[in-house]
């Protein structure tokens, strides 16, 4: 008999199970797929950690948070500069001076700022949409280039169709600093994010390729508590409906060369390119292998965001109003399954930053703690 049930072996259950085991329970992790690692599994092809589905770059502000990933790994000091690809014209991601000159021709703060300033007063009143958001924080120049064609790949909708919160706020830096992230505290696990895992369920027992809800009657009387970390809609058997995702269909290549591209992340931002992105995995380890040694050749993925369809891998929730009432629905009915703790991403219908999903597993099991005094 087991004290717990962790249904998905992915970030947010293997933190719970390495804390709960740590506080002297015993746990039962299920996996449904063939690794550990959920999204942030890579695979190590000749010598490269691949992201095996898409870009997972860790960043944090929360030094606990940083210094409880450190126990389990060793971080370089990878820092995320995306470039953007329009229609063979590069640009520096985040919006910065470089992107600023190259979009415009000007070479100093207050020019760009006047430039911006004067593109923004298109949109009166409060935006309505993305396109009036993004228009309203950048201009029209920088949402036409760098975020519409974009935008609508990735959501498979028009911006002028999509709601406003999508983009609360852009980035954007009248400094030359090409850091996509404000993050004190940043970098790759050195050997990827599988061993990371691994190491965090260490002395753990996982069961791979056992879905959880397939067989659930019988796994449930193993344990006296579950932390369910799939979709909650599937859990209920869609009884309310069926929540939206969006997923990504990637094309993944070994390229006998020693470079692709010359960066971990190219954004294809017009509209007539099919893909969204390419993501070149060496350079999250600076191109060299765990010796030191330069790796001659490179793992590419090409990314085409659609709609979730079943048999696919759930990426971003589509949290707009109507899919956020049906969550309400389902979050209401997770409330009578009085031994089940419903997390992480899907069992929450959030999109949540790997920081985000360790801080919301140690809240989850501290407050587990609290239950049992």
């Amino acid at each position: 008999m087991y004290d717990y049930l962790i249904a998905g072996a992915g970030l947010f259950g293997a933190v719970c199970a390495r804390e709960l085991t740590d506080l002297g329970k015993r746990v039962l992790v299920v996996e449904k797929r063939p690794h550990i690692g959920g999204n942030v599994y890579t695979e190590n092809v000749e010598g490269i950690n691949v992201h095996k589905y898409g870009a997972h770059i860790f960043h944090t502000n929360n030094k606990a948070v940083w210094d409880y990933v450190c126990r389990f790994a060793e971080f370089n000091r990878f820092t995320n500069s995306p470039i953007a690809n329009y229609k063979g014209e590069l640009y520096s991601l985040p919006f910065n001076m470089y992107t600023f000159n190259k979009m415009w021709g000007v070479t100093t703060p207050e020019q760009a700022a006047a430039k911006i300033d004067e593109q923004r007063r298109e949109i009166t009143g409060e935006p309505k949409n993305l396109e009036e958001q993004a228009i309203s924080l950048v201009g029209r120049d920088i949402y036409e280039r760098l975020i519409k064609g974009y935008t609508e790949k990735q959501w498979g909708r028009e911006c002028s169709r999509l709601p406003a919160f999508i983009i609360k706020r852009l980035p954007v830096r009248l400094t030359f600093d090409n850091n996509y992230f404000d993050a004190l505290y940043q970098g790759i696990p050195i050997g990827g994010y599988t061993r990371l895992i691994s190491k965090m369920l260490e002395g753990i027992e996982v069961h791979l390729d056992t879905d959880y809800l397939a067989d659930k009657a019988s796994l449930d009387r193993l344990a006296d508590r579950v932390i369910y970390t799939g979709a909650i809609d599937e859990y209920f058997a869609y009884s309310l409906g069926r929540l939206e995702y969006r997923t990504v269909r990637f094309d993944t290549k070994l390229l006998d060369i020693p470079s692709f591209q010359g960066n971990a992340v190219v954004n294809f931002t017009d509209k007539q390119t099919p893909f969204t992105r390419i993501i070149e995995h060496k350079w999250f380890e600076f191109g060299r292998d765990e010796n030191g040694s330069d790796i001659p050749k490179t793992v590419i993925s090409y990314e085409y965001s659609k709609e979730y369809e079943k048999g696919d891998e759930r990426f971003y929730p589509v949290n707009d109003e109507k899919n956020n009432s049906l969550y309400q629905r389902y979050r209401e009915l997770a409330k009578g399954e009085k031994n089940v703790i419903f997390g992480g991403r899907l069992g929450q219908y959030k999109y949540f930053d790997m920081d985000h999903v360790i801080m919301s597993a140690l809240e989850c099991i501290a407050k587990e703690k609290k239950e049992w005094t």
